[in-house]
């Protein structure tokens, strides 16, 4: 085995970062339940966009709300390191389906977080600062593989260096595009709100942006530079979450920046807490190092390659589609792109049958305003939605459906062009990893990754 894997550090930052972890989702998740989004986005839609491979995860009904309970009491669990194995499983198999129930509400940070969770399973986050490691003092231990907290830190790069190659393209560096719209929109924002009416704010916000995420990690990792770096890692997410609605990333990219800190850094942290709580350090932890069995290492370190190899690659399978990514949207979940386009989009259904039966459809009918609004500009999502339609009118009258789309979908302030092709009867159409040869390309392309 290799050197490098023989080397150990402090177990701290994953017990804080685990820490961290469990009360930020406790604080997402008491967030859904308070807002009332459980009901609005879960429970009342009529129909759901599940993903491709997926479609056995659905809604539970009321029992949505004992989905989300179970999660919430799982991530409260992993923060405190109780029954950490069952409580990480748990909290990953809960979230990533409640992740997975539909489409709609699909995040970069959603899926940021299932990937943490599942290598959080695989990690000894609980030999210090758990209640797990207090009651049993075999499980206390101070040091870990090093990769293992190594692998956390590749995680977070692929995240941030991705989402900047992402940004080298024209529309963000040479137009400012998006940004020119969405800013001069908050020029009501108190002291700093009149700046966004400037035409050069949007290209200094782009390309800061840009070259913050491609450089952001080497900064962590360089200790001269790794304070400096991290109060802007502050600000930025901040300033993001400030300007624009998405949720929690910003604030659990904060915390999860905190890993490239060094051990003694951790280890006073746990120290502070364990004061607070009046528990002896000696508890919280020791001198002694985690070790995996020669076997149970090798198995992780493969299983761990994989897993990072296909990160590594599976964000360019876009270059095995034709056309614009932006506009197809063909490989472009799952793939870090973070906030790279104004994408809005109308479209209007026809139904038609044999016999001469026709109706347009009312999308309210059948849809909540968020469902629409996403289903609209997403070519698998119109495709979902037409056999939603396909299936309703043949259970009601009409013989072998026929479902067509007038489609109009405007990205990054171009002209509303139609996105998919009016004479394709999408009732016929299946879902696949194949190009979907009925989208209308769009003409001038953007240029970049």
């Amino acid at each position: 085995m290799l050197p490098y894997f023989q080397k150990t550090t402090s177990a701290a930052p994953l017990a804080v970062l685990r820490w961290m972890l469990g009360i930020m989702l406790s604080v997402s998740l008491l967030r859904f339940w308070y807002k009332g989004w459980i009901d609005d986005l879960y429970i009342k839609p009529k129909y759901f966009f599940p993903f491709y491979g997926f479609e056995w995860v659905r809604p539970l009904g009321t029992y949505t709300y004992l989905l989300f309970a179970v999660c919430l009491i799982a991530a409260i669990f992993v923060a405190i390191g109780l029954f950490y194995r069952a409580s990480i499983v748990t909290l990953f198999a809960s979230f990533t389906y409640i992740e997975l129930m539909d489409k709609s509400t699909y995040l970069n940070h959603y899926y940021f977080i299932s990937l943490l969770c599942l290598l959080f399973i695989f990690l000894p986050a609980h030999v210090c600062f758990s209640v797990d490691a207090y009651r049993d003092k075999k499980l206390l231990a101070g040091s870990v593989p090093r990769w293992c907290v190594d692998a956390v830190k590749l995680l977070v790069f692929i995240l941030y260096f991705y989402a900047g190659l992402a940004k080298l393209n024209s529309d963000w560096l040479l137009q400012a595009l998006p940004l020119k719209i969405w800013l001069p929109a908050r020029n009501d924002m108190p002291v700093i709100g009149r700046l966004f009416n400037q035409e050069w704010v949007p290209f200094v916000f782009s390309w800061f942006g840009c070259v913050y995420d491609l450089f952001i990690v080497f900064l962590l990792l360089n200790r001269k530079t790794r304070v400096i770096a991290y109060l802007t890692v502050v600000v930025f997410h901040l300033m993001t979450a400030l300007l624009f609605p998405i949720g929690m990333f910003p604030y659990m990219m904060i915390v999860t920046a905190l890993i490239f800190f060094s051990p003694e850094f951790h280890q006073r942290v746990i120290q502070k807490i364990g004061v607070s709580l009046k528990i002896p350090f000696e508890s919280l932890f020791s001198a002694k190092t985690y070790t995996f069995s020669v076997p149970a290492q090798k198995l992780l370190i493969t299983g761990f390659s994989i897993f990072f190899v296909f990160q590594l690659i599976f964000p360019f399978r876009y270059l095995l589609y034709p056309g614009e990514l932006f506009w197809s949207e063909q490989g472009y979940r799952f793939s870090w792109r973070v906030m790279l386009m104004e994408k809005a989009g109308y479209v209007q259904f026809v139904v038609k049958d044999r016999t001469g039966k026709q109706v347009t459809v009312n999308n309210n009918e059948f849809l909540t305003i968020l469902q629409e609004k996403m289903m609209s500009t997403q070519p698998d999502m119109i495709l979902q939605y037409a056999h939603i339609l396909r299936d309703f009118y043949a259970k009601h009258g009409f013989q072998s459906p026929q479902v067509y789309v007038d489609s109009y979908v405007t990205l990054n302030g171009r002209l509303g062009k139609p996105l998919i092709d009016p004479e394709t009867d999408l009732a016929k159409q299946t879902e696949s990893f194949r190009d979907k040869t009925w989208i209308v390309p769009l003409a001038g392309e953007i240029q970049g990754f």
